[in-house]
């Protein structure tokens, strides 16, 4: 009984499962060709161009390589020369023609220029040498002169000096006492010191008369005389005055 039920029902749902089937294949088919013939229109259509600018900033500049320094060429080494050995066989070379000698013109001989009067030279250095030994001549004229004054003004000085001594002198002998056993007629030297006024501020005997009485007695008598007479003009006067006596003058 069930297998008798179970047969009827199996044979319904294979047919209906055979038309669904069928029906799913139909629809399938349909919307694949919907899709294809969409499909194949929007593949006809021409695409939109879409432009993109693309933009970056420029690369850095190369830095500057500055050129290298050349170098000179090295300078190739002079390379000595091969040294040719002359063959030990003379060559005889003939002789050189001596050149002639070249015939040169005479020098003309020029006239001397004329002498220049030289006479007026001449004249102008006579007259040069004779002023010049004018000059000269004066010169010594005038130099004899002075010194004919000098003499003459020395001479007058001592002259004048010698009366003043002389004054001095007679002062001192007038004060001298001879002494009784003087004999001959010795002398003595003195250096009297005075003062402008005359005044005695010092005797020394220098050279003794080899009589001591006798040179005391003049020590004395210079002494004695202070103050001693005074030249006639002041420029006569001499601090230190050399008196030679002797007792017979």
């Amino acid at each position: 009984m069930s297998a008798a039920l179970a047969g009827p029902f199996l044979e319904a749902r294979r047919e209906e499962s055979l038309a669904a089937a069928l029906l799913l294949a139909v629809a399938m088919h349909v919307l694949l060709a919907v899709i294809l013939t969409f499909g194949v229109r929007w593949q006809s259509r021409a695409p939109e161009v879409i432009s993109v600018e693309l933009w970056q900033p420029p690369p850095p500049p190369a830095p500057e390589v500055l050129p290298e320094p050349t170098k000179p060429p090295p300078v190739p080494e002079a390379k000595p020369e091969p040294r040719i050995e002359k063959p030990d066989i003379a060559i005889k070379v003939a002789p050189k023609p001596k050149p002639k000698p070249e015939v040169q013109p005479k020098p003309v001989a020029k006239a001397a220029p004329p002498k220049p009067d030289d006479r007026r030279a001449q004249l102008q250095l006579r007259e040069e040498l004779a002023r010049e030994q004018q000059l000269l001549a004066a010169e010594r004229e005038r130099q004899a002169m002075k010194d004919q004054l000098a003499r003459d003004a020395a001479a007058a000085r001592f002259r004048a000096i010698a009366t003043w001594v002389d004054k001095v002198r007679a002062k001192i002998r007038g004060n001298i006492v001879l002494p009784p056993d003087l004999k001959g007629n010795p002398e003595a030297l003195f250096l009297v010191t005075q003062l402008p006024t005359g005044e005695v501020l010092q005797v020394r005997l220098v050279i003794s008369s080899g009589h001591t009485a006798y040179d005391d007695a003049v020590l004395r008598a210079i002494l004695k005389s202070s103050p001693l007479p005074k030249p006639d003009t002041s420029g006569l006067f001499e601090r230190e005055l050399k008196l030679t006596f002797r007792p017979r003058d």
